[in-house]
């Protein structure tokens, strides 16, 4: 059975990935419309400040906007499932709507009340897809396709070694701080009005080149050290990759009924066990653990050292530190044509791909805004958050 804490992740990961898509546009959006009078204060005793907030309850809303420069994926989906979705994540499935979030524009509420009470609600037009996790209990339920997926489980059965992700955005700014080292400049880029509440905001740059990262913005709360924006910039100027925020935020204590479920009229209902052990064969109760591995690869993409578990592992190094980290994998085999793929992944594959060549020989160089990687053409891949440029030249260092 599922730990209550561990199942609960359904909920929190997935509002810090809208707090980690947030904050990208607070700078320009604000600089010309009048911020406010605060007293100075230093770099260390903003992060202090950070770091001694102790919000424990909250409402709001925010809005998370993802920019990764990729092109459209009209038509890929089914390509990959042969031209049908049967068989694919239930459209209640948390797995599936953390897939959703990192393209396009959504709007959240969220509500929490400590670590045993969290609510968030994607509104998508009239529909609405909810997590709740309301102590033993973690509830989805998507309006639009009338199903709820049900989680149950005992926090005490939780082992005590297994790895947290970051479930606030606090936690997901204390990550990027743990990351930084002697390879980042911190300081303190003056002030904003974030939600209506005084901000400050911390700015996180590379000191390296080579980094796809132009800088990483958290705005915090002048009163509560709470985070309310994070934002991640790309060198390629343009709109951030990844710009989520609160429009309203509320450190009140929410309404205990604010996170009672009640299973709406002719809702499907799927217990957490089924998908795994049903005769279905759905995978609606995919292991929370699965969804940490998926979601902590996501954030090792955007913060320096995050997500370097397992860098040691079979077939793959690490080249580099800090902002500029490569992992190098061999496959061991070539690389797979893509000329023998279906026309809309082909379509799809040459619109991120630029060919490159040097003295590794030669290769394709798969881009977006944050992360690229090369795969050259006797199956060795270079992938990180750096420019092609870097990447070639770490390949033509490994010969």
């Amino acid at each position: 059975m599922a730990e209550t804490r561990k199942a609960s992740r359904y909920v929190v990961p997935l509002a810090v990935a809208g707090v980690a898509a947030a904050t990208i546009g607070l700078v320009p959006a604000l600089a010309a419309s009048g911020d406010p009078d605060l007293p100075e204060i230093t770099a260390q005793q903003l992060i202090e400040k950070i770091a001694a907030s102790d919000t424990q309850t909250l409402s709001g809303t925010f809005k998370v906007t993802t920019d990764l420069g990729l092109p459209s994926v009209a038509g890929l989906a089914d390509s990959f499932a042969g031209g049908s979705s049967s068989g694919g994540p239930s459209s209640v499935d948390p797995q599936e709507r953390l897939t959703q979030l990192v393209s396009g524009t959504h709007t959240l509420r969220v509500a929490a009340d400590g670590p045993e009470k969290q609510k968030l609600t994607i509104v998508d037009g009239s529909d609405e897809y909810s997590l709740i996790h309301n102590g033993d209990d973690v509830w989805a339920y998507d309006s639009a396709s009338n199903e709820v997926l049900h989680e149950k489980g005992d926090a005490s059965d939780r082992p005590a070694e297994e790895k947290e992700l970051p479930g606030t955005p606090k936690e997901l700014a204390d990550e990027v701080l743990k990351a930084a080292g002697d390879t980042t400049s911190i300081t303190v880029g003056g002030t904003a009005k974030v939600a209506g509440r005084d901000a400050y905001q911390l700015v996180i740059k590379p000191k390296q080149s080579g980094s796809t990262v132009d800088s990483v913005k958290i705005a915090v709360d002048a009163k509560t050290g709470t985070p309310l924006k994070f934002t991640l910039a790309s060198v390629e100027g343009g709109k951030p990759v990844l710009d989520a925020g609160f429009t309203k935020v509320d450190f009140a204590k929410p309404a205990a009924s604010t996170f009672d479920f009640e299973v709406p009229k002719g809702a499907k209902v799927t217990e957490g066990s089924e998908g795994a052990d049903g005769a279905d064969g759905a995978d609606h109760g995919k292991a929370p653990e699965d969804l940490e591995k998926e979601f902590g690869g996501l954030f090792g993409g955007m913060v320096p050292g995050a997500g370097a578990d397992g860098a040691g592992g079979e077939g793959m190094n690490v080249i580099g530190e800090g902002w500029t980290t490569i992992a190098k994998i061999d496959t061991g085999a070539p690389a797979p044509k893509t000329d023998e793929a279906p026309k809309e992944v082909q379509g799809f594959l040459d619109a991120l791909g630029d060919k490159v060549s040097g003295k590794f020989g030669s290769g394709t160089v798969f881009k977006t805004k944050l992360v690229n990687a090369l795969m050259t053409d006797d199956g060795k891949v270079y992938v990180g958050a750096v420019t092609k440029q870097a990447l070639v030249d770490a390949a033509n260092a490994g010969k």
